[in-house]
C-alpha cells in the first residue's frame, strides 16, 4: 500500500477516524475533570561542598566533587529521610492513617515504613544544571499539606547533613582521645627513659663534651708525636755521650766545660813555660802540672756529669712517652666511650621527640574533631522554603486534550490501516491496474445528488490490446 492509497483509504473512511478521535478527546475530557486536583510545593536549597574529611581533615579529590550533588539527591530520597519526616509531622499518630495502613497490607510491616514509602513515592528532587540548587518537590491532593512535606523533607535532609558530619566526627574525637592517651604515655615513658640515661651516665649535652674530649685526644696526639721525636733525639745524644763523650755536641756546647778548656789550655801553656825553665822537682813545676791535672780531671768530671745528664734526659723523655701513650689510649677509649653514648643518647632524644610530636598532633586532631562533633551548622541552606500552591498543577486539560487529539488521530490512522488490510477495496484505476495487471478501458464516475444520468469517460487504447475481454472481466 502506497502513500495514495492510504490517502483513498482514509478519505472512505474518515468517519471511522474522526469517531475515534471524538471518543478519545472527550473520554480524556471527562477523566481529566474526574480525576481530583492536584498541589505541587517545592522548596530550594543551596549545597556549598566543602570536601573537608571529618577524620584525617584533608580535602576529598576533585575527581568525587561531580558525584556529589547525586549523592545529596539519593540521600533526600533515602527512607531515613523520609522517616524523618514522617515523625516530624506525626503522619502515624493519625487513627485514620492506621485504617488505611491496615487495609493496605493487612497488618504487615510499620507504619512509618508504610508511610515513608507513600512520601518517597510522591516526592522527586531536580538538581539546577550547573549549579548547586536543589529543588524538592511533592505532589499531592491538599495544599497545605504538600507544603508542610516539602518544608520537613528540606528539614529531615538538614538534619540528616548535620548528623551525617557529626556523628563520623564524634566516633573519630573517641577514638583520637583513646589514642592520644596512649601517645601521652609513651611520650612519658620516652622522657623517663632520657632523663634516667642522662643521669645515669652524667650527660646533658653529649655533643658539647665530645667536642672537648676530642679536642683534648687531639691535644694529647700531638704531645705524644713531639715526646717520641724528643724520646728519639735525647736517646740518640745519651748514645753518643755515652760512646765518646769528647765529640759529643751536648758535651762540647756546655759553658762550664768550654770555660775549663780555655782554663786548661792557658794552664798548659804556663806549665810549658815552667816546664821549659825549671826542674821538675821545683816548686812552681810541680804547682803547674798540679792545676794542669785538676783542670783536666774537672773536665773529665763535668763531662761524664753532662753524659749522664743525657742519659737522664733520655730516661724522662721516654718515661714522658709512655705516660702520653697511656693517657692517649685513655682519652681514646673515652671519646669511644663517649660516642656510644651520644648515639644512645640522640636515639633516646630522637624518640622522645618524635614521641611528643605525635602526642602534639593527636591532641590538635583531637581539638578540631571535638569541635566537629559539636558543630550543628550544615554546608545547605534553604534558599526559598515551600508555601501552599494557590492553584492546582493537575490535571491540565489543556495539555491532556492536546495528548488526546494526537493519540486520536494516530488511533484513527491505525484503525484504518487495520481495517483496509482487512477488507482491502479497489479504490481508483491505478489501484485497479496494481491490483490485477489489466488495462483499464474507462471509469463510471458516482452520479451527483439530482442527476442520475451516469458519464462514461473514454480512455486511451492500452497498448497491448487486451481489448473489450479483458475489460469485462474487470
Amino acid at each position: 500500500m502506497n502513500l495514495s492509497q492510504l490517502l483513498l483509504a482514509l478519505r472512505a473512511r474518515y468517519k471511522i477516524v474522526l469517531l475515534i478521535l471524538a471518543v478519545t478527546v472527550i473520554t480524556t475530557i471527562v477523566i481529566s475533570k474526574l480525576m481530583p486536583k492536584t498541589y505541587t510545593a517545592s522548596t530550594s536549597m543551596v549545597v556549598n561542598y566543602k570536601g573537608v574529611d571529618a577524620v584525617t581533615g584533608l580535602s576529598l579529590p576533585a575527581q568525587l566533587m561531580p558525584g556529589y550533588i547525586a549523592t545529596q539527591v539519593d540521600i533526600i530520597k533515602s527512607r531515613s529521610v523520609a522517616l524523618k519526616v514522617v515523625d516530624a509531622l506525626k503522619l502515624a499518630d493519625s487513627a485514620e492513617v492506621q485504617q488505611q495502613f491496615n487495609a493496605a497490607t493487612g497488618g504487615q510491616g510499620t507504619v512509618r515504613d508504610w508511610l515513608a514509602d507513600l512520601l518517597l513515592s510522591k516526592v522527586d528532587v531536580d538538581p539546577s544544571r550547573e549549579s548547586s540548587v536543589l529543588n524538592i518537590t511533592f505532589k499531592g491532593v491538599e495544599p497545605q499539606f504538600v507544603a508542610a512535606v516539602a518544608n520537613a523533607f528540606a528539614a529531615a535532609y538538614l538534619q540528616m547533613s548535620v548528623d551525617l558530619k557529626t556523628d563520623p566526627a564524634a566516633q573519630a574525637s573517641g577514638f583520637i582521645t583513646g589514642q592520644t592517651k596512649l601517645l601521652r604515655e609513651q611520650y612519658e615513658q620516652a622522657q623517663a627513659r632520657l632523663s634516667k640515661y642522662q643521669q645515669d651516665n652524667n650527660i646533658y649535652s653529649a655533643d658539647d663534651r665530645l667536642d672537648i674530649e676530642t679536642a683534648r685526644l687531639t691535644e694529647l696526639s700531638s704531645q705524644l708525636n713531639a715526646a717520641q721525636a724528643t724520646v728519639i733525639d735525647a736517646g740518640s745524644r745519651a748514645q753518643q755521650a755515652n760512646g765518646d763523650a769528647s765529640v759529643s755536641p751536648d758535651v762540647l756546647n756546655s759553658g762550664l766545660i768550654q770555660g775549663l778548656k780555655a782554663n786548661l789550655a792557658v794552664a798548659e801553656g804556663k806549665f810549658a813555660d815552667t816546664q821549659a825553665r825549671l826542674a821538675p822537682n821545683h816548686p812552681l813545676y810541680i804547682a803547674a802540672k798540679a792545676e794542669v791535672d785538676n783542670i783536666r780531671a774537672s773536665i773529665a768530671q763535668q763531662t761524664k756529669i753532662a753524659s749522664s745528664g743525657l742519659a737522664s734526659s733520655s730516661h724522662i723523655s721516654q718515661q714522658r712517652e709512655g705516660e702520653l701513650r697511656a693517657a692517649l689510649a685513655a682519652q681514646k677509649a673515652k671519646v669511644l666511650a663517649l660516642n656510644g653514648a651520644r648515639d644512645e643518647f640522640n636515639v633516646l632524644t630522637n624518640e622522645t621527640e618524635n614521641a611528643r610530636k605525635a602526642y602534639e598532633l593527636a591532641s590538635q586532631r583531637y581539638s578540631v574533631t571535638s569541635l566537629e562533633s559539636q558543630s550543628k551548622q550544615a554546608d545547605i541552606a534553604v534558599l526559598t522554603s515551600a508555601t501552599a500552591p494557590l492553584s492546582p498543577s493537575g490535571p491540565r486539560v489543556g495539555l491532556n486534550t492536546l495528548l488526546a487529539i494526537v493519540i486520536g488521530l494516530i488511533m484513527g490512522l491505525g484503525a484504518v490501516l487495520v481495517l483496509e488490510l482487512m477488507d482491502q477495496r479497489i479504490r481508483s484505476a491505478g489501484h485497479l491496474h496494481d491490483a490485477f495487471g489489466l488495462p483499464v478501458l474507462g471509469v463510471i464516475d458516482k452520479p451527483r445528488v439530482g442527476n442520475r444520468k451516469s458519464s462514461y469517460k473514454a480512455l486511451p487504447k492500452p497498448v497491448d490490446g487486451g481489448g473489450a475481454g479483458s475489460a469485462l472481466r474487470v
